[in-house]
């Protein structure tokens, strides 16, 4: 399965980081940085906000952008009305690299989600060494660790984006307390997408909480439709940097320029 190759290569990552630096490290690092950017009021303050994916590849698809700019394709988001930005920082299956977050927080005033699979508690302080505000911890990759994964990333600044498929991995999230919690309607074993999970989970979220759909948006209609069950967010990567005109298909996505294709 793919996330099962997905972790192993994980495992392997983060035994070469434990070896190049540690906490200690790391915590001297985040004395120095600024205070983290309100991530979940960004997201969550809005009546349609779009969290624009920084995404050159996937597993299933292979490259999807040709002449990959990071800082560009950040510039163009926070342009054209992102509530916020996710950089996709996993090397292998993704072609992220960690300083391509670093260099779009830098530049852009937006809050800066990093993408990842975190499965150890160095890569949290990692994420917020590299300039980070909020971090992506997904339920089926920690399970019964999740719980202190999201109380270390709090402590760091960090918003923690809780990622759910199921009503198993919703139930383990919402005992763990997330308040920002992402429906990913992307299966991680197969990579199929079926943009209705987000709505058949949503039904079971309180209202307290920020939801956010993931995967599977491709056009302004697929919005239109989590909009009226209820969600106003949305993560969205493929369908951004496959677009002809990127800005014009961010601003189409927003309701704000109905042109785009």
């Amino acid at each position: 399965m793919i996330l099962d190759k997905i972790i192993e290569t994980k495992k392997e990552e983060v035994a070469v980081l434990k070896k190049t630096t540690t906490v200690e490290r790391l915590r001297d690092e985040i004395a120095g940085r600024p205070p983290c950017r309100d991530f979940r009021g960004a997201v969550g303050g809005r009546r349609c906000a779009v969290i624009a994916e920084v995404k050159c590849a996937s597993p299933s698809r292979g490259r999807l952008v040709e002449h990959f700019d990071p800082l560009a394709l950040a510039t163009i988001y926070a342009q054209n009305g992102a509530a916020a930005i996710s950089v996709l920082t996993d090397e292998k299956y993704f072609l992220g690299h960690k300083d391509h977050l670093a260099q779009i927080r830098r530049a852009v005033h937006l809050p800066v989600l990093r993408k990842d699979f975190i499965i150890d508690p160095l890569q949290i302080y990692e994420t917020r060494a590299i300039g980070a505000d909020a971090v992506l911890l997904i339920v089926r990759v920690l399970g019964p660790m999740l719980s202190a994964f999201i109380d270390l990333a709090r402590t760091l600044g960090l918003s923690p984006l809780v990622e759910v498929h199921t009503e198993e991995d919703l139930r383990l999230a919402l005992g763990a307390g997330a308040e920002i919690i992402g429906i990913n309607n992307r299966n991680l074993d197969t990579f199929v997408t079926d943009i209705t999970t987000s709505r058949d989970l949503k039904k079971s979220i309180p209202e307290d909480k920020t939801v956010v759909a993931e995967s599977a948006i491709k056009h302004r209609a697929d919005i239109d439709y989590l909009m009226n069950e209820g969600i106003k967010a949305f993560l969205i990567g493929e369908g951004l940097v496959t677009a002809p005109d990127i800005g014009c298909k961010l601003q189409s996505f927003l309701g704000s320029n109905g042109q785009c294709r």
